[in-house]
């Protein structure tokens, strides 16, 4: 005679029950890393901004080498949804927004912004 089956199975019919919420937490990680990565490059674009912009001459010059710079080491993906904002005054201001996108750059974002700023004293050429 043949013993019951009892649990046999039970594993497999947990491990799918169990699937959807590890994939749900892993995707909730993963947007929380996109999230914490976009501060990283708002603050190192608006980084990147001010010094250009302190090196540059006045005017309208520093504005485009301000702006720029604030794009330059950002990917296509990244750079879409952007902005750069410079104040060419003595005290050299950048302020960059980004949307923060869903899952990956480049397709969707949150109607959330993400903003860097810096500022930098101007140098001052003998």
């Amino acid at each position: 005679m043949r013993p019951p089956d009892g649990d046999r199975g039970q594993v497999s019919v947990e491990f799918l029950g169990m699937t959807p919420l590890i994939i749900l937490t892993l995707v909730l990680m993963w947007q929380a890393v996109l999230v914490g990565y976009t501060f990283t490059l708002a603050g190192n674009a608006a980084d990147e901004a001010v010094r250009a912009g302190t090196a540059a001459p006045r005017g309208e010059a520093r504005r485009a080498a301000c702006a720029e710079a604030g794009l330059k080491h950002l990917s296509a993906a990244w750079r879409g949804d952007a902005s750069v904002e410079c104040s060419p005054s003595g005290y050299v201001t950048a302020d960059v927004s980004f949307k923060v996108p869903v899952l990956f750059p480049g397709a969707i974002s949150f109607p959330v912004t993400v903003r860097g700023h810096a500022g930098a004293v101007e140098e001052v050429k003998h």
